[in-house]
């Protein structure tokens, strides 16, 4: 049986990960494949716990050091327990956020470093890395006003960081798709979410070839 794809959803507050991540979800299991949707934080019943140790609370509950090491926890459980038994079955998993989100939110916007976070992703995660990663583009205070008026769940303590935050996270978000462009694409979320997803879906179809039809 052949090992099967993982591919990841990420970006800041408001850029429709949730939504993106589902609608990949469903368009791939309409072209018959097996797939797993999934999250991080969360995404095994461990990891799940931890996720609401770091999503409510005030914004400085945790310092980058203590998030970083609550999001690689959680991370690690969601590798065991979901990520690698489905990719062994030759099943696709897509995941709204992965490591890339512990980079951008703590190595760059919270100030901990790359140099840290990408030590704690290789004691992690070892050689498990997407085979692609669709980042989801918008400026940062339309993603904040996207995220309040839609009340998202478990964004309540990260939108409450102030904007100058946000600012570094999305440029951090574009500074891993600049350094990685074999494994990343980015996708400006500003249009319709119909032409939105319709990028998404492009961009699959580019990276991952034969294996997923147009249509």
């Amino acid at each position: 049986m052949s090992r099967g794809r993982f591919i990841t959803i990420e970006g800041g507050e408001g850029t429709g990960k949730s939504t993106h991540a589902k609608l990949l979800c469903d368009a791939l299991r309409a072209q018959g494949l097996a797939v797993v949707c999934t999250r991080e934080p969360g995404g095994s019943p461990g990891a799940e716990e931890i996720r609401r140790l770091l999503v409510s609370g005030e914004p400085d509950r945790w310092d980058a050091m203590t998030e970083a090491l609550l999001f690689c926890a959680a991370r690690r459980d969601h590798l065991v327990k979901t990520v690698q038994p489905a990719l062994a079955r030759g099943e696709w998993v897509v995941s709204d956020r992965f490591a890339d989100s512990t980079a951008a939110y703590q190595g760059f916007a919270q100030g901990l470093g790359q140099d840290v976070v990408e030590r704690l992703h290789e004691m992690v995660a070892g050689g498990c890395v997407p085979d692609l990663t669709v980042i989801l583009d918008v400026p940062a205070d339309i993603g904040l006003a996207r995220a309040g008026g839609r009340g998202e769940r478990g964004g309540d303590r990260y939108e409450s960081m102030d904007k100058s935050f946000h600012e570094k996270l999305r440029e951090g978000f574009l500074a891993i798709a600049r350094r990685e462009p074999g494994r990343c694409v980015v996708v400006d979320t500003r249009p319709e979410p119909d032409a939105v997803q319709a990028a998404v879906l492009a961009a699959v179809r580019e990276r991952l070839g034969p294996l997923v039809r147009g249509g």
